[in-house]
């Protein structure tokens, strides 16, 4: 029996971007399914729990928007499920910790509450176009196919298939087809915080070298990267990166989860035997797959560049703040980078024209997918940016649906007001300001 559905706004990907695009759709009073090929909302959340909020405080100022409102609603639980903390890396600046299974579940909730029908394990297949437009997308379950016939479809799958079937130019990696590598994190329970983080080798350089040499750690494990948990005893372990794997192929993705998994396992056993703090630790949480940086990046109307960033370039069209480091993890070797791009207390803004592909009319992308360069994805690429896009993508389905108009006719002017209208800061040519509800401070 055939499955056909038509809804006004279909979001491939339930990560932060995706939720943001389906809740934004879904309150402006649109029918939004959403579609995640996993069990789980979140993206990365769900790839690599634990992993902070990091890049929602440009300029030490929150981004504003869905971003805040998640944020604020978890700090005001009894007892609080997120707080704004210092990053342990350099050149970062603020970020949000936060309990992971709390914040999954209020980011059901939201979808829930905003009328958005979530299909969970579902994937999307084939798009079947109509000249410059996506008439239908084929999609999959445990069930069998179905078709979804939408009035517009937000790409927010992290890979962006449906928008490469659908013709839209991609790049992959960096200008030489090297992609970042990809992370299996995993936490360590019941650590000593004062101990394990009380010297000052924030890196672990000299324990890992001994690790390297003993032939006891891999060798591109010559920087570790152990965070506090959000609770108290629990450290976040970000620190297996797998080089060299191409994260559109399935295979290459689960063989790479693999080895992370032995990796991170005798990561553990070296922190359990050689760190001071970590005696009495114990591994857990390790993630269910790696967590993919970098894979297609989509050709839109507008490509964002490194030197936009170094100009602290603020947009006409601009839909969120940033000033987030060049964070290039492991493209062609084991460099780890974290450089400053903006002068500190500056910012640059996204522009909402590299989320619009050149011709199709009914499509948007958010997330990772975004039209940059080598170097500015390095920086745009934060979950809080990533919400953000969402949201805007979502707000801008309203406005093309409303004004009978394609996404890349829509007007910027309206579509940044809307954005100020739900607390996005920084936007407009407004200086960031500080809000008036904000995570408390863990300092």
């Amino acid at each position: 029996m055939d499955r056909n559905e038509a809804t006004d706004v279909l979001v491939i990907g339930g990560g932060t971007a995706g939720f943001g695009a389906a809740v934004a759709a879904g309150r402006a009073g649109l029918n939004v399914i959403l579609l995640e090929a996993t069990s789980k909302v979140g993206g990365v959340m769900a790839f690599c729990p634990g992993m902070p909020w990091g890049a929602a405080y440009p300029a030490d100022v929150i981004i504003g928007g869905l971003m805040e409102e998640l944020t604020n609603c978890l700090a005001a639980m009894t007892p609080p499920a997120a707080q704004k903390r210092p990053c342990t890396l350099e050149n970062f600046g603020s970020e949000i910790q936060y309990d992971h299974d709390i914040a999954t579940l209020t980011m059901f909730e939201m979808l829930e509450t905003a009328g958005v029908q979530v299909r969970l394990n579902t994937t999307a297949i084939d798009p079947q176009m109509a000249g410059a437009k996506i008439r239908s997308v084929t999609c999959y379950d445990r069930n069998g196919p179905f078709t979804v016939t939408p009035k517009i479809v937000i790409d927010c799958s992290g890979d962006g298939d449906i928008s490469a079937k659908s013709g839209v130019p991609f790049t992959l990696g960096d200008t030489g087809g090297n992609m970042m590598g990809v992370t299996l994190s995993f936490h360590m329970l019941g650590v000593d915080w004062a101990q394990a983080f009380g010297g000052d080798d924030p890196y672990f350089k000299l324990q890992a070298a001994k690790g390297i040499t003993q032939g006891r750690l891999h060798p591109d494990l010559a920087q570790l990267y152990l965070m506090r948990g959000f609770h108290d005893d629990t450290v976040f372990c970000n620190s297996v990166v797998i080089r060299g794997v191409d994260g559109t192929d399935p295979v290459a993705v689960g063989n790479a989860t693999q080895e992370g998994r032995r990796r991170c396992h005798q990561l553990a056993q070296f922190l359990q035997s050689d760190v001071l703090g970590f005696q009495n630790a114990r591994m857990a949480h390790l993630g269910p797959t790696v967590g993919v940086r970098e894979t297609r990046k989509l050709q839109a109307i507008y490509r964002v560049t490194g030197q936009d960033l170094a100009n602290n370039t603020q947009f006409a069209d601009g839909i969120v703040c940033c000033d987030n480091p060049i964070d290039d993890v492991m493209r062609t070797d084991a460099r780890m980078t974290h450089d400053a791009i903006v002068q500190t207390g500056g910012y640059y803004t996204i522009p909402f024209r590299s989320l619009v592909p050149q011709k199709i009319t009914n499509l948007m992308f958010a997330g990772r997918i975004i039209c940059a360069d080598p170097v500015a994805f390095a920086s745009v690429r934060g979950m809080p940016q990533c919400m953000a896009m969402g949201q805007a993508t979502g707000l801008a389905a309203a406005l093309a649906l409303e004004t009978s108009a394609a996404v890349q006719d829509i007007s910027t002017i309206a579509l940044v007001r809307a954005l100020q209208a739900q607390g996005v800061n920084g936007l407009g040519g407004v200086p960031l300001h500080p809000p008036t509800k904000q995570a408390p401070s863990s300092g």
